[in-house]
């Protein structure tokens, strides 16, 4: 079974924050839906399927900047919490603020990273390298969709493990027994 891509959704009100961060994780090789919208209103439309995104995917990381006009990065990540059905989406901070009222204030809303945007896009292409490894091959998220039933909940906790291996030119996946996770790779 060929593995299904995580989403991923950038709310970032510069376009060419996004345009640059879309072409890192292209650089990069990762085979992922990526999605952007402009602010923290278009990322709550989006997140509840409303308007122009009606059969948007659930995404399975939000990369969020801050300083955005309309509702800013604080007030969407609040709003993403506090939901019932989205506070399990990781929430990236990718911001140029590296204020520490900033970092605890976000911290405290509940995000998952903060991390400052890098000045170039060498720079960028390694950040994204790194959050590959660590979002994709290192942790354990949460399925993208909700389904309230068990037998729903390990398919999709299986389907989720496949995708979040999905990387370049390499398909891995995971099992789990009673013992221990178990790590397959094999080239495309």
């Amino acid at each position: 079974m060929t593995p299904k891509p995580l989403t991923i959704l950038m709310a970032d009100d510069d376009e060419d924050d996004r345009m640059s961060t879309r072409e890192a994780f292209q650089e990069h090789h990762l085979v992922n839906d990526f999605h952007t919208v402009n602010d923290g209103e278009e990322l709550m439309e989006f997140l509840h399927r409303r308007g122009k995104y009606k059969s948007a995917p659930r995404p399975g990381l939000i990369l969020l900047d801050l300083n955005m006009p309309r509702k800013d990065g604080r007030e969407a990540l609040r709003e993403i919490k506090s939901d019932p059905q989205l506070r399990s989406i990781p929430v990236v901070i990718l911001t140029t603020s590296r204020e520490e009222e900033d970092i605890l204030k976000t911290y405290d809303l509940g995000a998952n990273s903060f991390v400052a945007k890098p000045v170039g896009f060498e720079s960028l292409v390694q950040l994204v390298s790194t959050m590959t490894r660590y979002w994709f091959q290192l942790v354990e998220l949460p399925p993208q969709e909700t389904d309230t039933s068990s037998r729903g909940r390990a398919a999709t906790r299986t389907e989720s493990r496949r995708s979040r291996a999905a990387i370049g030119t390499r398909s891995c996946s995971t099992t789990t027994s009673a013992r221990a996770p178990a790590w397959t790779c094999s080239a495309r």
